[in-house]
């Protein structure tokens, strides 16, 4: 288990305290079984055409924050990341019930040539200041960026000093790209700085609250737990700074997905008490039944949630297995990040479908909680059997272009904007569902599997498309072995 400390400004990298990786082909089973034996390696690329930025990671797990502020220490062109979440604020805010969201707070210290000569100090402060007396925000965080971490801006030194001066939260989140070349390195910065400094120590347990660490998805978790006597306590999108605060009165906590809350999750429990969910999220059959048996045991509602499955056993099964008898045999690739792109595979072969391959952004070999119960690939490889062409890249966009070249799925499932536009070049049909929730539970399977089956019945654009699409790799690449350029 990963010792969390909150009492450090900064929270160690993936690389350094997990041992995450960005470089692997080979099959599923053979990356777990390394992680499980301690022998996994990242492999180097000789060539990489990109890289993410953990400063949007940090973003996203902050900017949706109702009644914060967030203010990016750096050159303007930094804070662009920061509003693409204020876009998704606006458009899901309904599925939550969020009918008139607050306005997104998001600033920058705009630091130009002088300020790197001489420091950006006083302006962060002056900024600090001047976001105060403007919005009147619950709560400040400052996320640092690659030219503030160059320069050596005292930046906790600042935040403290402010703190104190106007009398609210003031977060230093420590996030710069060249910190970690672990993308998701980033919801850790910004989770540390929300456990630090909003969570507060427990007045009262709440028995029937839980904690759900996720993106933006629809209130689905909502209904289930009604059913069962509880509460959902969305972290962080939509919450206010009150409710993020009071989070360690909760009764336990789950994630959607273990790539963005693995660290909260632990710090929750280690920090404040509050025990984690440590299986895989409920996609698929299998994964949903452990999940449902674990809250019930950690909310003193095990009869209720074998009722609850009982009912849900009832009304969806039929149309699950009428779903199969349509998909089975069908193929699939995956690209996503690490644990929803292990959710869309669990989801997959429960329908029936074949998955070919996947390319999935980063490996953790292990969570924070230490739980090997909670690896959601060796979950899936234990429940469904191993995958083919399983690929670890931080979207090297010219693998997958050279795998889906060779594969020909019937369909392509992505997790994230402008990776579907490959596969339609290829006249492959190609599907992005946005809400993470969507997949979950059985429902989520006939959700899921209703979509797949329509985009591959619909699929006369793709095709016509992939006549007339320009392909930036030449033949020259895609003759080559996908992974010409990672080491053996």
């Amino acid at each position: 288990m990963s010792e969390i400390n909150l009492r450090s400004s900064s929270v160690p990298v993936r690389e350094t305290r997990l041992g995450s990786i960005t470089g692997y082909a080979g099959t599923a089973s053979n990356l777990v079984d390394c992680a499980r034996q301690g022998c996994l390696k990242e492999k180097k690329r000789s060539f990489s055409q990109c890289l993410g930025c953990s400063t949007s990671n940090a973003a996203c797990t902050l900017v949706l924050i109702q009644d914060a502020a967030v203010i990016s220490h750096g050159p303007v062109g930094c804070s662009g990341c920061l509003h693409e979440f204020a876009f998704t604020y606006r458009v899901n805010g309904v599925h939550r019930a969020v009918f008139e969201p607050t306005p997104r707070r998001i600033f920058t210290t705009d630091l130009g040539e002088k300020d790197t000569v001489y420091g950006g100090g006083e302006k962060l402060a002056q900024t600090i200041r001047t976001v105060f007396k403007r919005v009147k925000p619950n709560a400040i965080f400052i996320i640092t960026t690659c030219a503030s971490g160059i320069i050596g801006d005292d930046v906790q030194g600042v935040a403290d000093e402010l703190e104190e001066e106007i009398g609210i939260p003031v977060a230093a989140v420590f996030c710069e790209g060249f910190r970690s070349k672990i993308w998701t390195s980033g919801f850790d910065a910004g989770y540390h700085a929300i456990a630090r400094k909003l969570i507060k120590k427990p007045v009262k347990k709440q028995q029937d609250l839980v904690n759900v660490i996720n993106f933006w998805g629809a209130d689905f978790i909502g209904g289930w737990f009604k059913e069962l006597g509880l509460r959902a306590n969305y972290l962080t999108p939509f919450a206010t700074v009150a409710q993020i605060a009071s989070s360690s009165e909760a009764a336990c906590t789950m994630q959607v997905c273990a790539t963005l809350g693995s660290y909260l999750g632990a710090a929750l429990e280690q920090g404040f008490g509050v025990p984690e969910i440590k299986v895989s999220p409920p996609y698929g059959i299998a994964q949903t039944e452990r999940w449902f048996q674990e809250l019930g045991r950690l909310t003193g509602r095990e009869e209720e949630v074998a009722t609850f499955l009982s009912k849900e056993r009832e009304r969806w099964l039929p149309a699950i297995e009428e779903l199969r008898s349509k998909l089975a045999g069908k193929t699939a690739y995956v690209t996503a990040g690490a644990s929803h792109g292990h959710s869309l595979l669990a989801v997959l072969k429960e329908l029936g479908m074949k998955p070919v391959g996947a390319a999935i952004f980063h490996h953790d070999p292990l969570y924070d909680n230490g739980a090997v119960t909670a690896d959601t690939l060796q979950n899936v490889v234990n429940d469904y059997g191993d995958i083919p062409r399983y690929t670890v890249c931080n979207k090297q966009e010219f693998e997958l272009v050279n795998v889906l070249h060779k594969a020909r799925p019937d369909i392509l499932l992505a997790r994230h904007g402008g990776m579907t536009l490959w596969g339609a070049k290829f006249g492959i049909p190609s599907l992005l569902i946005g809400d993470e929730h969507f997949g979950m539970g059985y429902q989520g399977l006939v959700q899921y599997g209703k979509r797949i089956l329509e985009t591959m019945e619909n699929d006369e654009f793709v095709k016509n498309f992939a006549k007339h699409a320009v392909n930036p790799y030449t033949e020259w690449w895609l003759a080559q072995e996908p992974y010409t350029f990672l080491e053996a």
